[in-house]
C-alpha cells in the first residue's frame, strides 16, 4: 500500500469569481501537477457568469492537457430551475459528475451513469459506500470532519469485505461546513437574497467572520459557511497514502494556488518542510478534525511544548 502514489485533485472553485478569473485560473491549472480537476458551480445557482457550456469548454482544454475532469453538482437544490440545470449536468455526455446531494445521486443512478460521491453525501460506513459503489460510484470523498483514525478503520473494513472504492480527503482549503437557503454575504451587505447584486464577487476568498474576541471563526461564502481557518494536511500525506487514501483534494484560492499545489506535490514525493509549517496562505491553519479534535484546532501547535 505504501508504494501506491497519492494523487492530487483540484476541487471546484467554491467562491464567486469573474468569468475572466475562472478562465485565467484554469489556463494556469493546466500546467500544475494535479491529476484530476473538478469544475462547476457547487454553491449558488445565482452565480451565472459561467454556463454549463463554458465549463465543458474548460474541461475539454484540461483533458487535452492530460487532466481527468469531473463536473460538480450544486450542493443545495432550491428550485425547479435548479433541477433543470442538474438534469442538463447529468446529461452532459462528456465528463463524470460529482454528486453533492441526493437529487444528483438519484438522477445519475436512474441514468445508469458512473459518478463520484461528494463529501456532502456524508458517507460514514462501509454499507453506504458499498451500496453506492454497486450503483455506479467510482470514487468518494470522506466527510471533512472524519478523523484519520475513523477513516483508516473504515478503509480497512472495506478492504476486508472486498470493497476498495478510491477515497479522497479534503487536504487544503477552508472546510465546507454548511449550506443554507439564506445568503449570509447578501445579509452582511443589507441586501435581499434575490437582489443581492452578486456581492460575493467582492470577496473572491470569502468574507471572514470573527468572534467578539477577534478570533476568525467562519468564512462566509454566500449561502455556504466555511471554516475560518484553512485546513493544511501536507504533513499527513504519507499517512494518507499508507492507509489507502487515493487522492488529496486542494480547494482553489484566488491567489497563490500554484504555490499550494507545488508544496503538496513536493510533500507527496517526500520533500516535507520541517514540522513548523510554512504558511502558504494568509489565514490561520487547522487540522483538528483529522486528529479527532475540534475542527479549528492546529495539531502541530497543540503538540508543541509551551
Amino acid at each position: 500500500m505504501g508504494e501506491t502514489p497519492l494523487e492530487l485533485s483540484l476541487g471546484p472553485v467554491l467562491f464567486y469569481w469573474t468569468r475572466e478569473r475562472y478562465q485565467a485560473f484554469y489556463r494556469d491549472a493546466a500546467d500544475w501537477p494535479v491529476e484530476r480537476v473538478i469544475l462547476g458551480e457547487s454553491v449558488c445557482s445565482r452565480r451565472r457568469d459561467m454556463k454549463l457550456d463554458d465549463w465543458l469548454g474548460i474541461g475539454r482544454e484540461l483533458s487535452q492537457a492530460g487532466k481527468r475532469v469531473a463536473l460538480a453538482s450544486q450542493t443545495l437544490i432550491e428550485s425547479e430551475a435548479d433541477l433543470r440545470d442538474l438534469r442538463r449536468l447529468c446529461d452532459n455526455g462528456e465528463f463524470i459528475v460529482e454528486a453533492n446531494d441526493q437529487s444528483a445521486l438519484q438522477g445519475l443512478i436512474e441514468r445508469g451513469l458512473p459518478f463520484i460521491g461528494g463529501a456532502a453525501l456524508n458517507l460514514y460506513n462501509r454499507q453506504a459506500i458499498g451500496l453506492l459503489t454497486r450503483a455506479g460510484m467510482q470514487a468518494w470523498q470522506a466527510p471533512v470532519e472524519m478523523s484519520r483514525e475513523a477513516l483508516a478503520a473504515l478503509l480497512e473494513d472495506g478492504r476486508a469485505h472486498g470493497l476498495d472504492t478510491p477515497c479522497e480527503v479534503f487536504a487544503h482549503g477552508h472546510l465546507p461546513l454548511a449550506w443554507s437557503s439564506r445568503c449570509f454575504t447578501a445579509r452582511r451587505h443589507r441586501r435581499p437574497k434575490d437582489r443581492c447584486g452578486f456581492v460575493c464577487q467582492e470577496h473572491p476568498e470569502g468574507l471572514a467572520l470573527h468572534s467578539q474576541e477577534g478570533q476568525g471563526v467562519f468564512t462566509l461564502n454566500g449561502i455556504q459557511t466555511l471554516s475560518g481557518a484553512c485546513q493544511d494536511l501536507r504533513h499527513e500525506l504519507p499517512a494518507m497514502r499508507d492507509m489507502g487514501v487515493a487522492a488529496a483534494r486542494l480547494s482553489p484560492r484566488a491567489e497563490g494556488m500554484a504555490e499550494v499545489v507545488a508544496a503538496f506535490d513536493a510533500a507527496r514525493r517526500g520533500e516535507l518542510p520541517p514540522p513548523d509549517p510554512l504558511r502558504l496562505v494568509d489565514a490561520s491553519l487547522c487540522d483538528g478534525y483529522w486528529h479527532g479534535r475540534a475542527g479549528m484546532a492546529r495539531h502541530a501547535e497543540e503538540m508543541t511544548p509551551c
